[in-house]
């Protein structure tokens, strides 16, 4: 196992400036060759409390692809859970590999690697992980959730996490049009994996005119058979009509090449990392006059699920009573954005940025 730490020297554009850059506490870097288990934790930020974020597992091109996706997914899990005032850091893992490696050896030598941590970072589950997979690693660690419901656990989070992506997406809705009424608005989804067959369901009852994308073509007809949304080639979707565009799949989905392109009012959806650079493509958002609900706001209901889990005493009433705050922090950060002229995602990661910093201050030693 290695460790890299922020206070070594950092050259530009190394795994050290990456760091140091996006402000992160610790990386860790974790191989076993008898299993094949290849994964990489990062520890962005614990003001707050241990870091808590899901394992991704995916067939990555590089090893740097993998390294820029895991810090950039823990950081948005620090802001994620400082925003939705939550006590927990942001944290994050990944696993490199085809989902079809994962076995009981492979995730029980996955726990053994988070126990040796000590409690700095507790994972969930994320893309191509499961509760079932959860379970397994809890066989050598404690420091884990996502856990089934017969076990005490909150079970899977994709259902909150569509809960609090729609609510957003209302949120969202009201400022760019008057009211939050979805009814008759044309949305796409882009990714239909277990959030998105959730959101998808959601914008259905509300009588919204879905259209739905994915590169899974088995899971595209039967959401389509359940739900009578229309399915549309990946390939145009950018250039469609539309009044809302919702990311519910891997993220940088907004981007140079697809801001000009987009023809909606709204981005409201569940993917991390929607904006290829924040700074840039918050911008250009805003001057295009488009509303963006910041993503690490509005997809914080599976957050919200797992911490209730780690809490202990879980309840899912009060989980989705927590969601629901959603809807309120999305307005004031939209009302933030408007009345500074500054992008939502600035204004959303100031907001949380301030919180880190009060409860800092409150945990200094008199």
């Amino acid at each position: 196992m290695l460790e890299i730490k922020t206070e070594e020297k950092v050259r530009e554009g190394s795994i050290y400036g990456q760091i140091t850059s996006l402000g992160h506490e610790q990386l860790v870097v974790c191989y076993d060759e008898p299993t094949g288990l290849k994964a990489i934790i990062a520890i962005h930020n614990t003001v707050l409390g241990p870091a808590l974020g899901g394992t991704r597992m995916w067939n990555y091109t590089s090893e740097a692809e993998a390294i820029t996706d895991v810090l950039r997914l823990s950081r948005g899990m620090t802001f994620k859970a400082a925003i939705s005032g939550l006590n927990i850091g942001g944290g994050k893992a990944v696993l490199i590999g085809d989902p079809k490696l994962k076995n009981e050896a492979y995730l029980r030598r996955f726990g053994k690697f988070i126990n040796s941590l000590g409690g700095r970072y507790i994972t969930a589950e994320d893309v191509n992980m499961k509760t079932s997979d959860m379970e397994y690693i809890a066989m050598e660690t404690k420091y884990v959730t996502g856990l089934p419901e017969v076990r005490g656990g909150g079970g899977d989070p994709s259902p909150v996490t569509a809960y609090g992506t729609y609510l957003g997406m209302k949120s969202a809705a009201k400022k760019a049009y008057g009211s939050d009424s979805l009814t008759g608005k044309k949305i796409i989804v882009q990714g239909i994996g277990q959030v998105g067959k959730y959101l998808v369901e959601y914008l259905v009852k509300e009588n919204a005119h879905v259209f739905i994308t994915d590169i899974f073509e088995d899971r595209l007809k039967q959401v389509s058979k359940d739900t009578g949304a229309t399915v549309v080639d990946p390939n145009v979707i950018y250039d469609l009509e539309m009044d809302i565009y919702a990311p519910c799949a891997l993220g940088a989905t907004v981007n140079d090449q697809t801001i000009d392109r987009l023809k909606c009012q709204v981005i409201a959806g569940a993917a991390n990392n929607q904006l290829q650079d924040e700074a840039v493509h918050g911008k250009m958002l805003l001057e295009k006059g488009i509303t963006y609900a910041p993503d690490f706001l509005i997809n914080a209901g599976g957050l919200i699920n797992v911490y209730a889990e780690f809490v202990g005493g879980y309840n899912r009433d009060l989980t989705y009573k927590h969601a629901e705050k959603i809807y309120d922090i999305c307005t004031s950060i939209l009302d933030k954005s408007e009345k500074e002229n500054i992008p939502s995602q600035q204004a959303a990661t100031e907001m949380a940025w301030n919180r880190i910093e009060a409860i800092g201050k409150v945990k200094l030693p008199y």
